[in-house]
This record gives structure tokens, C-alpha cells and sequence, in this order.
């Protein structure tokens, strides 16, 4: 007797687990399905879950395939459970590929390819449904994307739109998607929701048609370069009921969340000074950052991350906001410095592309300061520092993948009418940001490069 082995969290079971399941015992002639705790999807990344673990095995149960329903609640499960039960054959979908091919030592190891083409109505499960999440835009952050959605339940990469066919086809096939298109009407008719990841200057058009298509609508940072930009969007999003979020994923991790929580506690009494930075260097002269010479540069590229804490700590109404930076010949900032005035604090923000600076942040009070080494902005350990070092406190959190699956878990759970998220990046937030963005690149174009600038 051929015995199969398989596991999922099977949550919100539609039409493609049904398939899994399927051809999963056409494989053998005994089906064992495992199916995960809630603690065990938590620990490693699962989010969103939404039915309860007895709700998800008796669906697997109903699917009438498995032979055998066993509950996964912790790591190196797998190999012992092969063991235990004489798997022949393990199973995942090809979304998996590779993840598991260290268990070919204890059994053969198969990968099925993911089920396309599941229409809206297989895939209702009573208060919700699978969101149909579309992708505007092919290129890096897309990319990323798609690694980190497969841990968000409740929601489905369906398509991608890029107005050039031929980038739009090759993200598709490599993604898996089940359509893609560089008809943006078409484009529509087939998602939910969409995640804008284009240049920063289309993302304002882009979000603004989505939401007038009655889309709800996740956009990278900044999500717009003007102020007025961003409060039409948001007014547009609240007057068709939808969810408009900024995607800046620092906002949304766990560590960051904890990180606000301990200062705003008190534990450094009051906050007197904000620190921020981040540099890369980039590689190639020839990206988009370096050429574009009215949207690029590092302020546009890097500064929501340093705006968050600055902002989430010490308020938006601050007393004056200047500007220094180095330029490229085309006028595009190098390395920029934004300095902050209020009336009882101030700030610092560091952003570079050409020029390289430890990227952590310091958030100085009057009875201590709490130091985030590089990177901060995936926030897994701060330390709480005081005048007397012995009481001295290190706190690491996690910070799992790429990050981006914690902003996808709470779009998703605003969609659904629970928004527990909202509190993390605010509206008013995110206006404050677009208002800096546009008067940083004002102040960058009046400014000649000659002065008080270098030419890198």
C-alpha cells in the first residue's frame, strides 16, 4: 500500500484545496493530511487565519479524500511524522518547490502545481471570501511580494497589469498568476484589491483609478508626492467604503509595534530627540533612483522608513523642517539630511543611495534612550539604556520573511470589515508624509547644485 502525506493550513477551504486533496490521493492508495494548530501557523508566519482548527479538519474531513487527519503543531514535525507512519510519498504545491527537499532522505517528494483558474464563486466560505488581490506593476517590490502572500490567509494573487505586455507575460509565468494584462479595464474585472509597485510618481493616478473602479487599494511609498494628493485619495477611499492603505511595512511588524509601545510607556521619560537613518549603496548608476532627476533620489526612495518614527513619536505638527543634501549632476539627492524643530523635541532623518551610514535608530528621553541597531527598519532587538548600565534591558522580537506579510494581514483584515491594523499607520500619518515629500523635492528643485552641495 502506497501511503501520501500532505499539510496545509486549509484555512477559508475552497475549490483548490479540493483539488490538492484530489490529485494527493490519486498518488497513492492512503491520504494522511496534517493540518496546522493556530500557534504553529503564528510561529511561522501564517497569518490571518480566520477558521478555527476543528472547523478546517472537519472540511478536510468533508473533502472525502483523507483517509487519516493529523494535527502539525511544531517544527520537525514532518520528518517524524513520515517516520511514524510509513509515508511513501510527501506532497505540497509547487509554490513550495524546494522547501522540502531535505525530507527526499525519508520518503520521494513531490511538488503539484497550483491550481489556476478558480473562479470567485468556488472559493466563498460563509462571511468571507478569498480576496482577489492584483498587482500593479512588475518590476522589484512585485517581486517580493509574491513569496510573502502565501502566508496571508484570506487572500490570492491573481494577476498582474503593467502596461508593457511583454514584462507583464514574464512576471506572470515566473509568479504563477493566472492572468496577466496591459489593459488596465480588463485588469479591474478580475481583482478585489490591488498592491500599487510602480514608480513613485504613477502611484497617485494609479491608486486614484483603482479606487474609482471601486477596488480597495494598497500603495507603496510615499503613496503620493502631494499633499492634496493624498487627502483626494483618502477622501475618494472613505466615500466608496474602501480600504486605502500605505504600504510601508516597518509600520506593521511586530518589533516596530513593540518598539512604540515601550517609549510611549515612559520607560526614557520624554522624548527629546529622534534619530533616523538609512543608506544603501546603490550598484548600478543606471537604476531608476539615480536616473530619474524629478522623483528619484534617496529622500524619495528611503525617507517614509525615517519619517515613521520621527512622526509616530513626536507628532506632525512640528515647528520648522529644513533641508541639506549632496547632489548628482542631474539634481537627483545623494545623501540628504532632514532636520526637524518642535517645541520640545527634534529629529533627524539620514537617507543615502551613494553614500554608506550605520542605519539605526535612536530615540533619546529624559531618563534614558532606547538604540535600534541596523536595520532598524526590520526591527528584531532594541535596548533600553540608562544612565546606570546594570539596568540596562535588551528586548528582540521576531521578524519574520520579508516583512511585508504583516501590512498584507491587516489590508486584508480591513477589507473584511476589521480594521485592528488602522492604528499602526493613520490616515493623517500618511498625509503628514506626502506634505514632506512635496516640500523636500520644492526645496530640492529651487535649490542650485552648486550650492551648499557636491557633485558625486
Amino acid at each position: 500500500m502506497v501511503k501520501v502525506i500532505t499539510y496545509g493550513t486549509f484555512d477559508l477551504f475552497h475549490e483548490g484545496h479540493y483539488r490538492l486533496l484530489q490529485r494527493a490521493k490519486a498518488l497513492g492508495d492512503y491520504l494522511i493530511v496534517g493540518v496546522t494548530t493556530e500557534s504553529f501557523d503564528e510561529a511561522r508566519g501564517k497569518l490571518n487565519v480566520v477558521d478555527s482548527l476543528m472547523t478546517r479538519i472537519e472540511n478536510v474531513k468533508k473533502s472525502g479524500f483523507a483517509d487519516e487527519v493529523i494535527v502539525e503543531d511544531h517544527i520537525g514535525q514532518k520528518v517524524e511524522d513520515i517516520q511514524k507512519y510509513g509515508a511513501d510519498i510527501f506532497v505540497l504545491g509547487s509554490d513550495w518547490t524546494g522547501k522540502f527537499d531535505y525530507l527526499k532522505d525519508f520518503c520521494e517528494v513531490r511538488y503539484l502545481e497550483r491550481t489556476k483558474g478558480i473562479s470567485s464563486t468556488m472559493k466563498r466560505t460563509h462571511n468571507h471570501k478569498i480576496i482577489r488581490m492584483g498587482l500593479i506593476g512588475s518590476g522589484r517590490i512585485a517581486r517580493r511580494f509574491v513569496p510573502e502572500a502565501k502566508y496571508v490567509s484570506g487572500m490570492e494573487l491573481t494577476g498582474v497589469f503593467n502596461p508593457h505586455i511583454e514584462s507583464a507575460k514574464r512576471f506572470a509565468e515566473e509568479m504563477e498568476c493566472e492572468f496577466y494584462t496591459a489593459d488596465e479595464e480588463e485588469f479591474y474585472e478580475h481583482v478585489d484589491a490591488v498592491d500599487i509597485c510602480v514608480p513613485h510618481e504613477f502611484h497617485y493616478l494609479y491608486a486614484k483609478n483603482a479606487l474609482e473602479h471601486g477596488k480597495h487599494v494598497l500603495c507603496e511609498k510615499p503613496m503620493t508626492l502631494k499633499k492634496a494628493e493624498a487627502e483626494e485619495l483618502f477622501a475618494l477611499a472613505e466615500e466608496h467604503g474602501l480600504v486605502l492603505m500605505e504600504a510601508i511595512k516597518t509600520a506593521y511588524t511586530p518589533g516596530f509595534i513593540r518598539l512604540l509601545s515601550m517609549v510611549q510607556s515612559g520607560v526614557i521619560g520624554e522624548i527629546r530627540d529622534v534619530e533616523s537613518c538609512f543608506t544603501r549603496i546603490f550598484p548600478k548608476d543606471s537604476m531608476r533612483e539615480l536616473t530619474n532627476a524629478e522623483h528619484g533620489g534617496s529622500f524619495t526612495e528611503y525617507g517614509s522608513y525615517n519619517l515613521l518614527p520621527i512622526i509616530k513619536l513626536l507628532g506632525k505638527d512640528y515647528q520648522d523642517i529644513r533641508f541639506e543634501c549632496f547632489k548628482a549632476a542631474n539634481g537627483v539627492d545623494l545623501y540628504t539630511k532632514a532636520y526637524f524643530r518642535y517645541p520640545h523635541s527634534m529629529a533627524t532623518a539620514k537617507t543615502g543611495l551613494k553614500v554608506k551610514s550605520d542605519g539605526h535608530l535612536l530615540i533619546s528621553g529624559t531618563r534614558g534612550y532606547i538604540f535600534v541597531p541596523a536595520p532598524w527598519w526590520k526591527t528584531t532587538e532594541f535596548e533600553i539604556c540608562y544612565e546606570d548600565f546594570t539596568q540596562n534591558e535588551k528586548v528582540y522580537t521576531k521578524y519574520l520573511g520579508d516583512g511585508l506579510r504583516y501590512e498584507l494581514s491587516d489590508f486584508v483584515s480591513a477589507i473584511n470589515g476589521n480594521p485592528r491594523g488602522g492604528f499602526k499607520l493613520t490616515r493623517n500619518e500618511s498625509i503628514a508624509f506626502a506634505d514632506i515629500m512635496e516640500k523636500f523635492l520644492a526645496w530640492r528643485k529651487a535649490t542650485p547644485i552648486e550650492e551648499g552641495t557636491v557633485i558625486i
